[in-house]
């Protein structure tokens, strides 16, 4: 059986975790040991998997567990440079040419850890068995809608926050529009990200374009997307994938004003955005690119976050068939995992 180390996530404004008290009893009454970091940011607190059986430890704790044990966690883990030695559970971020991934890349070689990279951890098809897409599509279309708003008024974007529930999220960008209606064009409208993207406009009934494969099997260049007010980037980063909006956009003729980078992969050499070059904070949500006519980034990295409660336990249903099955099935979705960091390693 697996010892399961659900982690504390260190990262400001991260309050999702991946494994539930409910998962966690499941876990358990399948053989499996569990332990789990107290985290007072986590959107789920640690009574539950305390009631549920899990045996409690102190934040950062994962880093003398036993070395057989695997660490779960989401984001990064702090930057110190310390060789890693276990199985991580995580985005590392790691395998499409960014810098810190390099980074991170080598403290594993350091340690003799292996990288289970949840954004690779795949069915046969190549279809994630676990992704937040419709959370992050939900959110970053929300932020991006404030952020344009905040433009028209003249105002820098306020900062992003968390809600409880995806329908306050709903009520809060109404009131920021004011009655406006930005027109709106989501490309990778039919996967995860966009079709959260996309709930979140017909609610506030934004006339939207939908664009996915089809319409962009051309290559470009795009100048639809520079009609629209708001662009909607659901694309993850990837060879092959065509640039949506290039450098000389900023000097363009174009109604569009905010870009909201929901893949946000701006280190990547297969970005399709090239008119920005770094991620955007929940401090400062918006990157402002251009001054006359005005055009704004948004390029928030864990944007589920702000809907911690929801993301986590839509998340965390996902993954936990695939947890019960770890180690058990040398052809299941680990097994590719592991290939795959392999193959980044070599």
């Amino acid at each position: 059986m697996t010892h399961f180390w659900v982690r504390h996530e260190p990262r400001a404004n991260e309050a999702r975790v991946g494994v539930t008290p409910e998962g966690v009893a499941a876990l358990m009454a399948a053989g499996h040991d569990v332990t789990v970091e107290d985290d007072p940011t986590r959107s789920i607190g640690v009574s539950g998997y305390r009631e549920a059986g899990a045996q409690i430890v102190t934040a950062g704790g994962w880093v003398d567990a036993p070395k057989d044990a695997v660490i779960c966690g989401l984001k990064e883990l702090p930057d110190d440079g310390t060789p890693l030695v276990h199985r991580h559970i995580m985005f590392g971020h790691a395998y499409k040419g960014q810098a810190d991934g390099a980074v991170l890349l080598e403290r594993f070689r350091a340690g003799a850890g292996t990288l289970l990279d949840l954004e690779y951890l795949t069915e046969t098809n190549g279809r994630r068995v676990a992704a937040f897409g419709v959370w992050a599509g939900f959110a970053g279309a929300a932020v991006s809608l404030i952020g344009w708003a905040a433009a028209q008024a003249g105002q820098p974007c306020p900062p992003a926050r968390t809600f409880a529930t995806a329908d306050a999220m709903t009520d809060f960008v109404r009131d920021a529009l004011g009655g406006a209606k930005p027109s709106v064009i989501v490309i990778g409208a039919l996967g995860r990200v966009g079709t959260g993207a996309r709930d979140l406009c017909d609610r506030l009934g934004l006339p939207v374009t939908a664009w996915d494969m089809a319409e962009t099997a051309s290559g470009g260049p795009f100048p639809e997307i520079l009609a629209h007010d708001v662009f909607l980037n659901c694309i993850l980063a990837s060879p092959g994938v065509p640039v949506f909006v290039p450098r000389d956009a900023l000097e363009a003729d174009r109604r569009l004003q905010m870009i909201g980078d929901i893949a946000c992969d701006p280190s990547s050499d297969f970005s399709p955005v090239k008119v920005y070059d770094r991620t955007t904070t929940w401090e400062a949500p918006v990157l402002r690119v251009h001054e006359v006519p005005v055009l704004d980034v948004m390029a928030i990295d864990n944007l589920p976050s702000m809907l911690p409660r929801e993301a986590s336990e839509d998340f965390a249903g996902q993954l936990l068939p695939h947890l019960l099955a770890f180690d058990s099935d040398p052809s299941c979705v680990w097994a590719r995992a592991v290939d795959i960091f392999r193959m980044h390693m070599a």
